[in-house]
This record gives C-alpha cells, structure tokens and sequence, in this order.
C-alpha cells in the first residue's frame, strides 16, 4: 500500500495525518504511549519516509497503512 502524506499533526488526544489526495485518517494516543506522554515539541520532530512517521529522539514508528488498518480492540 503505497500512502502519500503531505501533513502530519495533534489534536487533543489523537494523531492525523493528510494524504496527498485530501484524505484524514487519526488514531487516538492512548494507543501510543510514547507519543501520548511526550511533550508537543517532542511530538513535532519527526520525520517521514515512504511509509511511515519516525521520532528519533523517542524511538517511535507509526507506519502509513497502520492508519487504514489498525484498529486496537477495547479496554
């Protein structure tokens, strides 16, 4: 699955991401750990790939298609 992101931000408690074809997808924080207690400047320096968001300093990876598929099951 190949996935262009142009935008990557926070929002209260969730991620997004903005594909190149307009389209927003999020996932909550919760999921994330490392991302929900980081602070925002830690939050923003990241950096994309082909596939996905990097956060070198909290050793930290979402990939792309995550966004479409995966769905954690409630606590």
């Amino acid at each position: 699955m190949e996935i262009e992101v142009k935008a990557v931000w926070f929002q209260g408690n969730s991620i997004f991401i903005r594909t190149a074809s307009g389209e927003e997808r999020s996932q909550p924080l919760k999921w994330f750990p490392r991302l929900l207690n980081a602070s925002l400047a830690e939050r923003q320096r990241f950096e994309l790939s082909p596939f996905g968001i990097h956060w070198p300093s909290l050793d930290e990876d979402l990939s792309f298609e995550g966004f479409y598929t995966y769905s954690k099951q409630p606590d």
